[in-house]
Formats: structure tokens, sequence, C-alpha cells
């Protein structure tokens, strides 16, 4: 345990570091399994003797950027349960699904539209999901503008060009075309819509000028804000992204890293020391998610299931 973590994490430590070494021989991790030991001996794992938990993150940002935010995070994991994490980056939100799907991940960081293709099609499970700042699991998306910008409203997007994030995206895609239709501005009035593959890239195509609005999650469009952006329009509360497992995962796997978030406390100031590295979606702890959080986007994608004609969503049915 550092310095900075909590003491609360301490006694949580020992029994989850003796629960794993109880059941980790069916655990069925892609490394070799540690030796055995009297149950009633300290528990110590070196490095070497860790199964490896591989975690999947959907490129909301680029490589880079994705290690800085979430490797905190997997060292954290590393520290606090018996296994050793490691991220497996993907080059699209599609990637960290079929990496999932394909057994090459044993856990992801998703979104919510990308967590219910991960189900649909892999049963893949979901375990906790962050809370925000005002310690609710949900987040927004938001329309954003240049300051200098003469729109304020989304009905005064006809006419004007559009950038949105990855197809796959909820925030960045799904819910800003769900909120243009319901404020009746179909697709086709806007001179240009495109696509791009990170939220971060809207944001910058926005502030070069290259496109007259944009939408993203609330936490991207907070970070640039001061850099000459201004908030057009707040989508209606978007349940937060789950860290699932695959279908196949050990429950006794899946429940110790539950458990180590979930045991998260953002508030002393202790734990804020070593959250302030993390990305800031997770900094404020988490609470278990369950299938039935996204009844309301499977509402959303299941009223179209045909992709709705106008390129909202993937043409599936969840």
């Amino acid at each position: 345990m550092t310095k900075h973590v909590h003491t609360r994490y301490v006694a949580v430590k020992r029994r989850l570091h003796l629960f794993a070494a109880l059941v980790i021989v069916s655990a069925g991790c892609h490394a070799n399994e540690p030796a055995q030991t009297d149950a009633t001996a300290p528990v110590v794992f070196e490095p070497q003797d860790r199964p490896v938990l591989r975690v999947g993150v959907i490129s909301r940002y680029n490589p880079v950027i994705m290690y800085r935010k979430y490797q905190p995070m997997m060292d954290f994991l590393s520290q606090e349960t018996p296994y050793h994490f490691e991220l497996r980056l993907g080059r699209t939100y599609e990637d960290a699904v079929q990496l999932l799907g394909a057994g090459e991940v044993d856990l992801a960081i998703l979104g919510g539209l990308t967590y219910l293709e991960a189900r649909s099609q892999f049963g893949a499970r979901p375990l906790v999901k962050p809370l925000n700042a005002a310690g609710s699991p949900f987040y927004h998306s938001i329309f954003i503008t240049r300051d200098d910008s003469p729109i304020t409203r989304l009905a005064e997007l006809s006419g004007h060009s559009l950038a949105l994030a990855s197809f796959h995206s909820t925030a960045g895609n799904l819910i800003p075309r769900y909120e243009l239709d319901r404020a009746g501005v179909p697709m086709q009035r806007l001179s240009r819509i495109e696509n791009l593959p990170h939220h971060e890239m809207v944001v910058r195509a926005i502030l070069k000028g290259h496109f007259d609005a944009g939408a993203v999650t609330d936490l991207v469009a907070d970070q640039y804000q001061p850099k000459g952006l201004r908030r057009l329009h707040v989508s209606d509360p978007i349940p937060s992204g789950p860290v699932v497992c695959r279908a196949d995962l050990p429950d006794s796997v899946a429940h110790v890293v539950a458990a180590v978030l979930l045991q998260i406390d953002p508030l002393p100031v202790v734990s804020q020391e070593f959250l302030q590295h993390w990305d800031a979606e997770f900094r404020h702890g988490f609470v278990p998610a369950h299938d039935a959080d996204y009844d309301g986007l499977r509402r959303i994608l299941n009223s179209a299931p045909e992709g709705c004609g106008r390129g909202c969503h993937p043409a599936i049915r969840l």
C-alpha cells in the first residue's frame, strides 16, 4: 500500500488477497497460476507469479493520452489485488468490443453503446460504473461551438457543419443525433456531418474552424472550454459507461476486481492525491453496474433497429 492510498483499503486488501489465493486455481487467466500456500500464512504474490488480466478501453483519445489516463488505474488494481493488470488498446471503439469477444482481453472499459454491443454479441457482464463529481452515475453529451459563433441553439444548426466522435460513441454520436432529431433538425439539413476517431479531435476541429459545431462528452467539453469553446446544448443524463468482464471470466476474479473499485472513497485528502493521476471519469468512485441501467439506451436503439435511415447508430437490435 502506498502512502497515498487511504487506510480503509488495508483491511480490504488483506481480505481480497486471502480470498483470491483460495480461488485463483479456477481463475482461468492468461498467466501461470501462483503456488498455493497455507491459507493462514501471509499471502505474498511475486510479479512473475501473478496471473495477468488484460483490459481493453474504447478509444476516446489518442493512444499516448490513453496510456497516461488509464495506466494509473491499472497500477492501482495490480497493487490492490493478486493479479497483474495490462492495458490492451485498440485503434477504434469497435476494437475494444471485438477484443473482449475474442477473449484477448478479460475486462474492458466501455461506453453505453459499446457495452450494449458487447452484451448482445458476446454476453459481456457489467461490474461497476463510475460516479461523477456530484456522486451520480451519469454524464452528458455536450454540443459545443466556438466562443465567437452566432449559433445559440440546436435549431440554428440547419445549414451548418457538425463534427461528431466515433460512430460507436454514445455521447459523441448516438445521443447528439437523437437530440438533433428531437430538436427538429434532420441530418439532411446540415451542410456537412463527419465522424472523427476521438473526442479531442472533434474539439480541435471546431477550434480550428473546420466545423461550426460538434458534440463530445462533458469531461472533454469542460477540459477545452477555457481554450475558446462555448456550450450550445446539454443532453439529458446518460448512464455512465461500465467496466465489464468477458462472459466466461470466473466470478471469483470478477468479484475481486469489482470489490476493489467499489471500496474507493474519493473524499479523504489522501485518496484525492492518488486519484488525481487517474482519468477524470474515474476520480469520484464507483457503484455496481447492472444491465438494466442501460435499458433507456436500448429503447433509443431498438425503436429503429434498421439504423433509423439517418445513420444515427449501427443497424443492430440490442
